[in-house]
């Protein structure tokens, strides 16, 4: 998927596909690249949320901007959007996991943890994570930061396989993920926060290193 993204992303910044054009079918590209058809779709949605394409039902995929946008956008929220609220609300939160969280919530962080960790399949690994901050949120003891997260619940998985398939975030996240753990676990408050924050932090670096990422064809 890496690779016919990279592709289709050089050939539009490059001007092979200008703005207005329609890029080849779903079968054509599957053929040129010989790989599956959901590999070419999953790459398409790629060049949607960078802001290069966009899918109309019927008609395929047309260009419409010969760069990325510098706030690419993943299902109805954009990604300044998205880390604006999880600043504000996964931060706190990690903070009141750490001193109110059950002995059930800790168990169940622990065992989405190891799933995570010994899990290979993207799409699996991104439906635990979002489980995962979602459990966070829930172990807060307000049940109203476990609202707001599952109303983002779409978006963020949108960003995570994005960035699992772009940025190779994921085994980095395991290891963001178990310093928040080990702080919730430990009951420090501080150290939760200091934990989500430079999670956050990573997860947001990463997208933007993807967005700003200059692409190069070759001969």
């Amino acid at each position: 998927m890496e690779a016919v993204l990279a592709h289709l992303r050089g050939a539009i910044e490059h001007g092979e596909y200008a703005v207005g054009d329609k890029l080849p079918s779903e079968a054509s590209l599957s053929k040129e690249f010989e790989v599956s058809r959901s590999v070419v779709r999953e790459a398409l949605r790629g060049l949607q949320a960078l802001g290069l394409t966009v899918s109309r039902t019927g008609k395929g995929t047309f260009v419409t901007a010969s760069g990325p946008a510098e706030n690419p956008t993943f299902g109805p929220y954009s990604a300044r959007d998205l880390f604006e609220v999880r600043r504000h609300v996964e931060i706190p939160v990690a903070g009141y996991a750490a001193v109110r969280r059950s002995t059930d919530d800790l168990d169940l962080l622990t065992h989405l943890l190891e799933r995570m960790e010994h899990e290979t399949d993207n799409t699996a690994w991104v439906a635990l994570d979002s489980l995962f901050h979602i459990t966070i949120a829930q172990a807060s003891g307000n049940p109203v930061f476990g609202k707001v997260i599952e109303e983002i619940r779409d978006a963020l998985a949108r960003q995570s396989s994005f960035l699992n398939q772009l940025g190779d975030r994921r085994v980095k996240s395991n290891g963001e993920h178990r310093q928040i753990v080990t702080a919730i676990a430990d009951g420090s408050e501080s150290a939760a926060i200091a934990a989500m924050t430079a999670h956050l932090e990573h997860v947001e670096s990463a997208l933007t290193t993807i967005v700003t990422k200059t692409t190069k064809r070759t001969p």
